[in-house]
């Protein structure tokens, strides 16, 4: 048995129903002693193509059975939930070689033999942490799409009390960097309401109704979209107007309001999270960037600048792509440097909006 406590202070991880770790203790023994070794989407897919397995850190980390300070798997965490410890395979780094194509692969794809792999922060947020545009350290991090994940980046793991009871997660990043962050849903909210209209033979145009949700007034009704009642798919408005009713706040009356009501939510949760990376780390924030499918929502962007009252640079949207590829670039020797210099690399080439509190009007920051 691991109190949270215990298990918190050792892999640093935030408790999400979906964790490996508890998905691994649910499996039946008799699945487990079939098995040779465990590896992760991403590493299966680096199997495939090498015929070496071997677990990526940054997305070990998010397993629950990662040390969270030493970045190595944390053996009393696995005795003490019963698995076996062949299951857990050499560790790799981002910008680590997996090694070279397998021969039967080579032949199939007709590529070179020697074409080698290379592996990435195969966790999607440690890379598109990578693709954020930051110039210094004085910045928090939003990688918006279906999920939201919010925090920033630290040179070492914040174990405490108080982050553990805001279920803040340490994951590691590219470099050795942690990924101090809380999870926030995202444009989920948004994309099943989308869907619900669209199931009811009624479907609506996305950009016409951020047109009139932007009219809208502030301070209108707000939910948490980190409720459980939100996660599974299904008729998201009606949840929606369900939770207002519930809480004592006007159910919305057009889908306008539906869609202002989830940006709204959405920029408050986010805001909170910022403060909050900001409090249990220590970090002064200067700057919020808002990377992902997010970016492309002004009024979630100029929302989320007000809600947390300081700048957000919107873009890129692609920071994911774009952190794998630079990731690769600096392990064949094309370009050098540290993040510092491949985030110099994303300024340089990306188109990037600036939203100041305030103001309802984005300018370009090139």
């Amino acid at each position: 048995m691991l109190p949270p406590d215990r298990l918190y202070a050792r892999t640093g991880l935030q408790f999400l129903p979906f964790n490996t770790l508890y998905q691994l203790a649910a499996e039946p023994e008799t699945s487990l002693d079939r098995a040779a070794t465990m590896v992760l989407i991403p590493d299966l897919v680096g199997t495939w193509l090498t015929g070496r397995p071997a677990a990526e850190r940054t997305n070990a980390s998010t397993t629950g059975l990662l040390d969270a300070t030493s970045a190595t798997w944390a053996w009393d965490v696995i005795d003490t939930l019963g698995l076996p410890r062949r299951l857990f395979g050499d560790l790799s780094d981002p910008g680590d070689q997996l090694g070279p194509l397998d021969a039967y692969v080579a032949v199939a794809t007709g590529l070179r033999a020697d074409t080698p792999v290379i592996h990435v922060g195969s966790h999607d947020t440690a890379s598109a942490v990578v693709g954020v545009p930051a110039s210094g350290d004085s910045f928090a991090y939003i990688s918006c799409g279906t999920w939201g994940l919010v925090g920033v980046e630290l040179d070492r793991p914040v174990v405490t009390d108080a982050s553990r009871t805001a279920n803040f997660t340490n994951e590691r990043g590219v470099d050795s960097r942690v990924r101090f962050l809380r999870n926030v849903m995202g444009l989920w909210l948004l994309q099943e309401s989308m869907r619900t209209w669209a199931d009811a033979g009624d479907p609506a145009d996305l950009d016409r109704l951020l047109a009139g949700a932007t009219t809208l007034p502030s301070g209108g009704p707000t939910i948490d979209p980190n409720d459980s009642t939100f996660l599974p798919p299904g008729d998201m408005p009606r949840r929606i107007a369900a939770a207002l009713e519930r809480d004592g706040q006007p159910a919305p009356t057009s889908r306008e309001a539906v869609v202002r009501c989830i940006l709204d939510s959405l920029a408050a949760a986010f805001a909170s999270a910022v403060r909050d990376a900001a409090r249990l780390s220590g970090r002064r924030i200067e700057t919020v960037h808002l990377v992902g499918g997010g970016a492309r929502n002004e009024l979630l962007c100029r929302l989320t600048a007000d809600a947390c009252e300081l700048p957000v640079v919107a873009g890129p949207v692609e920071a994911t792509a774009l952190g794998n590829v630079l990731v690769q670039a600096r392990a064949a020797g094309w370009i050098a440097g540290d993040l510092q210099v491949l985030r110099a690399r994303v300024r340089g080439s990306q188109s990037l909006r600036r939203f100041e509190p305030g103001r309802r009007h984005a300018s370009a920051v090139r």
